[in-house]
């Protein structure tokens, strides 16, 4: 399989058995034709290539939840908006609120998109020797949309967090070069009023031009403040702030990049300090309070490849990941940056089998992640798992039966999408994964998560 090693040390710890998935019981009364029906039923492992007329179908016993939505035009990039319906949601149907910019034909077409996905099902089916009574759910999920209409594709967009922010704002890396900041709280509001537009042409709230003409895909809100970093194809990383009158102003750049810079994510815990990651394979550390704007740390973290993504354990702040172009992921330990030796990282993974286009850790269990890939599989992990020896034993076995290793930490695939772009958690529906590819939006339960 690649390259698989292992240095966590017990950063995690977890009680948690690892289940490994099986083939579907049957229940026919012709032995002959039970056995038939097994052999043409096979576990799927990504490096096997599906014959004439074989077709991937999900296994719906293992998902809680799975639906599937088709849009007008592919987005690359969503986010998930906060609520008002309460912290960590368990019951079913759920309802999620989302916004995404499109990637249209003409930029004339192009819009930003708020959406309030509602009555999700449960959708998990069990086999038919099972005593559990929860079964799938009736009715179809109900999809509402608003839009704002916009002149340019959207490589990237972020909105602001219920921490500090009353509204809704939306921040979109154009691929015209230009940021825009909306408030789309006007279009939140009115999926409650009866018969309101659903179109709209607005203004946005402010416009960083700071960038030129360069595109970027860098963008991230601060947790607690309002301020947004967003970083572009020429290296450079500006800072944009709101002061207590509402103005906008920028700041930066802030450099030390020789290459576009990917991915920016503000630290959970220092106020101060981001992450970037960037096309020359590295991954750097910045103090806003730096008055050279040059990173305080950086290491090659991915070397002779393009450093995708990056996400920051929001739990245990001194872990990152990051994600690169070679389909290699890795988890990094802050705390062994700057010692004089060069960091190495706690955990490299290489399952993928194209570039990794997201990643994100779980905004509560702390040894969680989601890892997005261009070869279509999105990918759960528990970093914590490490399996006895009849588990370890069976996960051989498996990878015999495959021709190829599946690490323990690995908990799920998720396929049936083209083209995946980005993934993210629900913050307040534990568990709960939303996906965007070329082909729409996937939302999902697993029963490993």
């Amino acid at each position: 399989m690649g390259e698989f090693e292992d240095q966590w040390e017990d950063e995690f710890e977890s009680e948690e058995e690892y289940v490994e998935a099986g083939e579907d019981g049957m229940d026919v009364d012709d032995e002959d034709e039970e056995e038939e029906q097994v052999e043409e039923t096979e576990v799927w492992l990504p490096n096997k290539k599906l014959g004439k007329d074989e077709v991937l179908e999900a296994d719906q016993s293992v998902y809680e939840m799975l639906h599937t939505m088709n849009v007008t035009w592919p987005s690359l990039s969503f986010d998930v908006l906060w609520d008002n319906l309460g912290e960590e949601r368990s019951t079913f149907p759920a309802t999620t609120y989302l916004v995404t910019g499109t990637q249209a034909a003409k930029p004339s077409d192009n819009e930003i998109t708020i959406m309030k996905l509602s009555s999700l099902n449960k959708t998990q089916v069990h086999d038919e020797e099972s005593d559990d009574e929860d079964e799938a759910e009736e009715g179809d999920p109900i999809i509402e949309h608003r839009s704002v209409k916009i002149n340019s594709g959207t490589n990237r967009i972020r909105a602001t967090p219920k921490t500090w922010s009353q509204n809704h704002l939306v921040a979109t890396m154009m691929e015209s070069g230009e940021v825009h900041i909306f408030d789309i709280e006007p279009q939140v509001q009115s999926f409650d009023i009866p018969g309101a537009q659903l179109h709209s042409a607005q203004a946005p709230l402010h416009t960083i031009k700071s960038h030129g003409r360069t595109e970027g895909f860098a963008v991230d809100w601060h947790p607690t403040q309002p301020r947004l970093l967003t970083g572009d194809c020429a290296g450079k990383i500006y800072l944009t702030s709101r002061n207590d009158a509402g103005q906008w102003s920028t700041t930066g750049p802030f450099t030390g990049h020789t290459a576009s810079v990917e991915d920016v994510q503000w630290s959970p815990s220092e106020p101060t300090v981001f992450a970037s990651c960037a096309s020359d394979g590295t991954l750097k550390i910045f103090d806003t309070r730096s008055k050279t704007k040059k990173p305080a740390l950086s290491i090659n973290a991915h070397p002779n490849t393009d450093v995708n993504v990056l996400t920051w354990n929001k739990r245990v702040n001194y872990l990152l990941a990051t994600g690169a172009d070679d389909g290699r992921f890795s988890v990094w330990d802050l705390r062994t940056f700057g010692k004089g030796k060069t960091p190495e990282p706690v955990a490299t993974f290489k399952w993928h089998t194209a570039p990794i286009t997201s990643i994100e850790f779980h905004p509560t269990e702390d040894s969680v992640l989601a890892v997005a890939g261009a070869d279509d599989q999105v990918t759960l992990w528990d970093l914590s798992v490490e399996l006895d020896a009849e588990e370890e034993a069976g996960r051989r076995e498996l990878a015999k039966a495959g021709g190829m290793e599946v690490p323990s930490q690995l908990m799920f695939v998720h396929q049936g999408q083209e083209q995946i772009k980005e993934v993210h958690w629900h913050p307040q529906i534990p568990g709960v994964v939303v996906s965007t590819a070329g082909n729409g939006f996937n939302v999902f339960k697993t029963i490993s998560v």
